[in-house]
């Protein structure tokens, strides 16, 4: 009998992390299924990120899909920054860590900004880096 009850929280452990597991698996895969419509997608637990030619679309993951679409144009923006903990940094000269990490979407037509949750620094970056440079991509071809 006391075997029984030492195992008990075990075992409710056990099915605990199984069900959580269902719940991620279920979150991948409406992700999955969103993300088919763009030509670029990131997946994480804070957020969904699809970029589908000069339009970013962001949100937040659920099992039944992603909520909370968010829909901006890259010609809006004025200017990308990476945060790590509430602090501007270098694409360039990446901290090893940080608690919060967003990339920060500034608008020239107003004061607003969105900001979209990463999990890591290095995938931050790199989404940073390829939007700055689609950025002045989409700049040149308007100045030409």
């Amino acid at each position: 009998m006391e075997r029984g009850l030492l195992w008990l929280p075990l075992l409710v452990m056990f099915f605990w992390l199984a069900w959580q597991g269902s719940k991620e698996y279920q979150k991948v895969e409406a992700y999955r299924a969103w993300a088919e419509q763009f030509e670029r997608a990131k997946y994480d637990i804070y957020a969904v990120l699809g970029q589908k030619g000069n339009n970013l679309t962001w949100g937040k993951p659920t099992p039944k899909g992603p909520i909370k679409l968010e829909t901006f144009s890259l010609l809006d923006v004025k200017e990308i920054c990476l945060l790590v903990d509430e602090k501007k940094v270098d694409l360039e000269n990446l901290p090893e860590k940080g608690r919060s990490i967003e990339l920060e979407f500034l608008f020239s037509e107003s004061t607003d900004s969105v900001r979209v949750p990463f999990t890591e620094i290095p995938l931050a970056a790199e989404w940073g880096k390829f939007l700055q440079r689609a950025l002045e991509s989409l700049r040149s071809q308007a100045n030409q």
